[in-house]
């Protein structure tokens, strides 16, 4: 039995009692049973009625709660749904401890399955972005397109700061880790997470951090935080050493979906220089590149990743009738199809 199969306790003996959820105005939260996960899922009602479904899928140490921004700014759009996947956000851990990449697709297929919404336009963010991609490779049925912010694909050689979530997925290093940090406080745990996934962390608001801070509070009430941490980070170490038809490149290449790609100049987690081998791989690709954006562009920068997208509509003939690609004074030149791009 290998560590990531680890058995895990169950979830309904580990729910402690934390803080609720924040969400945003317009938004809904709800939980969903399905064989061996219950998952939290945040909605957007649409503006209107008969919109495609949307599903967001956030990444390592992530929410749901990631995506608030753009899902308010395509709400015209789409009917938006996004995922905590199991372990994170509001949603308990998987009762089988499966946190692999494969492991959380499984999660997202199940539950679109089961709401039968698919095909659905999927995003996905960092480790978000690998769990898209398997999804829209092996169940092209369940995806009508596919936009990948900083996704998590193999890299030769990783950025120096993606270097402790390898750290972190050593047997032990979580449990270190989280004695050496014992004495840190929230709003510097949050100081470190967005210096290291924001281009430029003085975008984050007062406000936007205050929020930051009490959900790392919250999180770290939870007994199984840095299991579910360690356990993806495993998970994602594992998938970069897959070769074959399971190989995520490889996969890649088979994704049937237009695709966009999103990648942030000032990225320390995934590479700059991996967006022109995505838009290659990908074979009915867009590339957005965005100079000054991180990790989280879609936090970043939501504006002009919801322009980018509103024209992935319009190319792939996905605009909901009445919704002009110009109603958003859309990026002419965000991006080429199968080239580089900006949106600056």
């Amino acid at each position: 039995m290998s560590w990531t199969e680890l058995p895990s306790v169950s979830a309904a003996n580990v729910l402690p009692k934390v803080a609720p959820v924040r969400v945003e105005e317009g938004e809904r939260l709800r939980s969903v049973g399905l064989p061996g996960i219950t998952l939290t899922v945040r909605s957007r009602p649409p503006r209107r009625e008969g919109l495609a479904p949307a599903l967001y899928v956030h990444g390592l140490g992530g929410s749901s709660q990631n995506w608030s921004a753009l899902m308010a700014l395509l709400d015209g759009l789409v009917d938006g749904e996004a995922l905590d996947l199991p372990g994170f956000g509001d949603s308990p851990p998987p009762d089988d401890g499966d946190y692999s990449v494969t492991g959380h697709a499984r999660a997202v297929i199940r539950y679109l399955d089961a709401a039968e919404r698919g095909p659905v336009h999927l995003f996905g963010n960092s480790l978000g972005g690998a769990v898209a991609t398997r999804v829209a490779a092996v169940r092209p049925d369940l995806v009508r397109t596919l936009t990948l912010v900083s996704p998590a694909l193999p890299e030769i050689f990783v950025q120096r700061g993606a270097v402790p979530t390898g750290l972190l997925a050593l047997p032990g290093v979580a449990a270190l880790f989280t004695r050496y940090t014992k004495g840190w406080t929230a709003e510097q745990r949050v100081l470190g997470v967005t210096a290291l996934c924001y281009g430029d962390p003085g975008r984050v608001t007062p406000e936007g951090f205050r929020h930051a801070v009490e959900e790392m509070e919250r999180r770290l009430r939870l007994p199984y935080f840095w299991d579910a941490m360690a356990r993806s980070a495993r998970g994602i170490v594992n998938a970069y050493t897959l070769g074959g038809q399971h190989g995520l490149w490889r996969q890649a290449e088979r994704v049937l979906a237009p695709t966009l790609l999103v990648y942030g100049g000032r990225d320390q987690l995934v590479a700059f220089r991996m967006a022109q081998r995505a838009a290659r791989a990908f074979r009915d690709s867009r590339l957005l590149t965005l100079p000054e954006a991180g990790h989280v562009a879609m936090m970043e920068y939501p504006d002009l990743v919801a322009r980018s997208f509103r024209e992935l509509l319009a190319d792939a003939g996905e605009l909901p009738e009445g919704a002009g690609v110009g109603d958003s004074g859309a990026v002419q030149s965000g991006f080429e199809s199968g080239g580089a791009g900006t949106g600056s």
